[in-house]
């Protein structure tokens, strides 16, 4: 697991915004990199929890709010990131509204429909048009964090589940506007266990859990973290376009009942 209070406080001179970062995913993330050297600012729409965040994991660490979906927002905190450090050099869209299970179709709300689109969908568009300038001057690159359930569903996933197919489709479209310049890749989770530590331990995952996956465990934001950071490095320099799935191997298994 993350070490918290990792990194010596070196910075290999390159920042990284990261979305969604207060919690699970993104701050798995956003650690991962900071150990790795890199400057990361984080952003979230819980501003407390995300100050907090930045605080425990250090110097290279710095909080900015932001709601992805509202294109004013994003562009100021562009702005604010170019304004700190004066470059970017890399940015993983991880913010989304991420419980894929809504109401019944019969029941889903137009409104709901269309924030899950804006946050999902829209927020990585948005961040990439306005991040573009500042990654392309020094070769940067996009991780788009997409989902398994862009290939599979459960029911009443409507929303999730149409979000993250276009997040995939927009990342191989960014790959090719972008290039090549920034280079544009998706990971997309299976099941993660990204729950505050204090719930695992109240609530751990069964035997039965792990088991069924082919690598034998559930996934943990580390095993995503170090995806995101391999595709952000210079050995990725010749991967685009693509999606990379993260889960343990369930998406080939077969499954009958």
């Amino acid at each position: 697991m993350i070490d918290w209070s990792t990194g010596d406080g070196s910075h290999n001179g390159r920042v990284a915004l990261v979305t969604g970062a207060a919690r699970g995913i993104g701050l798995g993330i956003a650690a991962w990199l900071i150990a790795e050297g890199w400057q990361v600012v984080l952003t979230d729409l819980d501003r407390a929890r995300g100050a907090k965040a930045a605080k425990v994991l250090g110097d290279n660490a710095w909080f900015i709010g932001m709601d992805v979906a509202d294109e004013g927002q994003v562009k100021t905190g562009v702005a604010e990131v170019l304004g700190q450090f004066g470059r970017l050099d890399a940015l993983v869209c991880n913010a989304a509204i991420a419980d894929p299970h809504n109401t019944t179709l019969e029941t889903l709300s137009l409104a709901h429909w269309n924030r899950v689109l804006a946050v999902n969908l829209g927020g990585p568009m948005l961040l990439a048009k306005h991040c573009a300038p500042y990654l392309r001057a020094h070769g940067g690159a996009i991780v788009n964090l997409a989902s398994t359930r862009a290939a599979q569903s459960e029911p009443d996933t409507e929303a999730y589940a149409a979000s993250k197919g276009g997040l995939l489709a927009l990342t191989h479209a960014l790959a090719v506007s972008l290039g090549p310049e920034i280079r544009v890749n998706a990971v997309s989770p299976g099941w993660i266990d990204a729950r505050d530590p204090s719930q695992r331990r109240a609530e751990p995952l069964t035997e039965t859990d792990h088991a069924q996956h082919p690598a034998g465990r559930v996934g943990t934001v580390e095993d995503v973290a170090a995806m995101v950071a391999w595709l952000l490095s210079r050995n990725a320099g010749f991967v685009t376009g693509q999606e990379f799935v993260v889960d343990g191997g369930m998406t080939k298994k077969m499954i009958y009942k």
